[in-house]
């Protein structure tokens, strides 16, 4: 279905969080939003890692399990179809290696799930424009705030990244006036016609990452089919995001 290479297409990663604990983060569409849903209906697992040994850690004041409503869901004149939840290993962006996946062992919850949208105005018969991947991480202590700086650090070692013999360019900023610290990290690549011709332009999608307090969120923006995202739209998604979370948090 995709009209040509999308960066982060590759669907097994692996999020490496020490320990193995699983905590649930259950996340559903359905039900009531103001409380965590069972595990029953399709959970999303917190892997903590690959050290039995580590588990991660937990205190009062760190979350244990995100309900639904610490999600942001998207304006009915923007939303192609409701939310759904999303595995946190196919929600994550991939660039040269795993820089999104590297909570450590004070994440002590992460879930995520997935906004289909459209352009504003347009029918509901057309075609999405795009979809956005929301993670949220909860962390203990100080790992939120480690976080961040392991995550700038790691996307600023990779200018660019191979995608599928295609290279993508890579640049990051700030993101000011975004929750206690932002960043957003831009993708560009040759863009493609639906047979794999080059156009001669160019098609790009971007990912934004927030921390609110203890608690991390990242969105990674897709246009469809392999066109680029619609940094308007995520812009004003990680905004409600942000708001949201707090809300939450209160």
């Amino acid at each position: 279905m995709s009209r040509h290479a999308l960066p982060r297409t590759i669907r097994a990663l692996v999020l490496p969080l020490l320990g193995t604990v699983a905590l649930s983060t259950a996340c559903t569409t359905g039900g009531d939003e103001s409380d965590p849903v069972s595990s029953a209906a399709s959970p999303t697992t917190a892997s903590a890692g690959t050290s039995p040994a580590d588990p991660p850690s937990a205190t009062a004041s760190a979350p244990t399990t995100i309900p639904t409503s610490a999600f942001v869901e998207l304006p009915a004149e923007l939303r192609k179809s409701p939310r759904r939840t999303t595995p946190v290993a196919e929600a994550l962006p991939k660039l040269c290696g795993n820089e999104f996946g590297t909570g450590g062992r004070q994440v002590t919850a992460s879930a995520a799930m997935t906004v289909t949208y459209k352009k504003s105005g347009e029918p509901d018969t057309n075609v999405p424009q795009g979809m956005i991947h929301q993670t949220i991480f909860t962390f203990d202590g100080d790992g939120a705030v480690a976080y961040l700086q392991r995550l700038r650090d790691a996307v600023r070692a990779c200018p660019s990244y191979d995608q599928g013999g295609n290279p993508v360019a890579v640049k990051s900023r700030a993101l000011p006036g975004v929750g206690d610290d932002a960043l957003l990290v831009s993708r560009t690549w040759a863009e493609t016609s639906l047979n794999g011709e080059r156009t001669g332009g160019d098609a790009s999608s971007q990912i934004a990452v927030a921390r609110v307090d203890g608690v991390v969120t990242v969105f990674d923006d897709q246009g469809w089919e392999g066109s680029s995202g619609n940094p308007d739209i995520l812009d004003r998604t990680v905004r409600d995001g942000v708001r949201t979370i707090d809300a939450w948090q209160r």
